[in-house]
């Protein structure tokens, strides 16, 4: 199974990803994770990335694709994978359907996980509580899902154009939201 899951930050994706990768036998793969890795472990990619990061900008797509492709290219996820956090651009989302169709595959699904706003950010509200986060206030969270909309839309618009795009209510208790899903999921055909 070859899965993106997408939602607004608080929507749970993080949570749900790993009940996903587990009920399918696949990696979840998380480019922040990824970033992560690849600084860590000094590679060529990591140091590139790491100066954007260090400046407080945007790594570049190019560097992004790389490090998604070289992920997806491990053995862990020949059988497939999900991917959280990318694409996030347009052009990313070309990049990928190259790197899948490479594979000989093609995408499953688009697993989008619906929230309330409202609800969202009172949920975040209290995270940053509960972990001391004092720069998560209500503008920066509010901030936020306004960025991940006006980023997003445009890609959730063509996965359902190509009749991929699967909505989920995110709301609710995490075992609830799990159940949706995977009736959602274990419907859909894997290349």
């Amino acid at each position: 199974m070859r899965l993106i899951i997408m939602g607004p930050p608080g929507a749970g994706k993080g949570t749900q990803a790993k009940y996903i990768a587990e009920h399918f036998g696949i990696p979840a793969i998380s480019t922040g994770d990824i970033f992560r890795a690849n600084v860590s472990d000094g590679t060529p990619l990591g140091v590139e990335a790491k100066r954007y990061m260090d400046a407080g900008e945007y790594v570049p797509d190019e560097v992004t694709n790389r490090m998604v492709r070289n992920r997806i290219d491990e053995p862990d996820a020949a059988e497939g994978f999900l991917l959280d956090g990318y694409p996030r651009t347009l052009a990313q989302v070309e990049e990928l359907d190259g790197m899948i169709k490479f594979t000989g595959h093609q995408l499953d699904a688009v697993l989008s996980l619906v929230v309330d706003k409202d609800e969202v950010v009172s949920r975040l509200l209290q995270r940053a509580q509960i972990e001391g986060r004092a720069d998560d206030t209500e503008d920066v969270i509010r901030r936020r899902q306004e960025v991940y909309l006006d980023q997003t839309e445009p890609l959730i618009q063509v996965y359902k154009e190509r009749s991929l795009l699967v909505e989920v209510d995110g709301l609710g208790e995490v075992e609830e939201v799990t159940k949706r899903i995977f009736d959602a999921l274990d419907v859909v055909p894997e290349s």
